[in-house]
């Protein structure tokens, strides 16, 4: 049950303060009777130059240059975020480009290993640089409103598709 401003807690009755006399009515309350001076519409009058009589003076208030703070860091990729990113990219692509190095029987195996750890650390690359804020070149940032073009969406699409039958001609040919 929601409590709208005339009603009451349950089980409390509405208390009225005594002041030595009946309670007003509405006819006795009037604009008269209130000081029109010193109140607004929206409550007391303003105060000179915007400072209470608590608070600092005017000119203290601004006695030295303005200093902008940033409160949040930049937004970029640091070295401790980057380092294993890169190190697994380097390893599976080690794995993938000299497979025989690592086991002479399972070249195929071991070359399809490097090439899946290479991608995972591709993904997880990007999926960091999304989360600071970069995009891919042609393409519009997130939030900004503006739609994919198609070409760029394509040429991406083509690009992707030529590592991926270069990959499977590789790995075929170790067998």
């Amino acid at each position: 049950m929601e409590a709208g401003p005339h009603d009451t807690a349950q089980g409390t009755d509405r208390i009225t303060v005594d002041r030595g006399g009946a309670e007003p009515d509405e006819s006795s309350l009037s604009s008269d009777s209130l000081s029109s001076a010193s109140l607004s519409s929206d409550g007391p009058d303003e105060t000179q130059g915007g400072v209470t009589a608590d608070g600092p003076e005017s000119e203290e208030m601004f006695a030295g240059p303005e200093v902008e703070v940033e409160l949040r860091p930049q937004r970029r990729l640091r070295i401790w975020q980057l380092a294993p990113i890169v190190g697994l990219a380097a390893v599976g692509s080690l794995m993938f480009a000299f497979p025989l190095a690592f086991d002479s029987d399972s070249g195929a195996v071991i070359a399809m290993l490097g090439l899946l750890i290479c991608l995972c650390s591709a993904g997880w690359g990007m999926m960091a640089a999304r989360r600071v804020g970069y995009t891919w070149p042609g393409l519009p940032p997130r939030g900004s409103g503006r739609r994919l073009d198609w070409r760029v969406i394509g040429a991406y699409a083509l690009l992707v598709a030529v590592a991926v039958a270069l990959a499977v001609w590789r790995v075929a040919r170790l067998r």
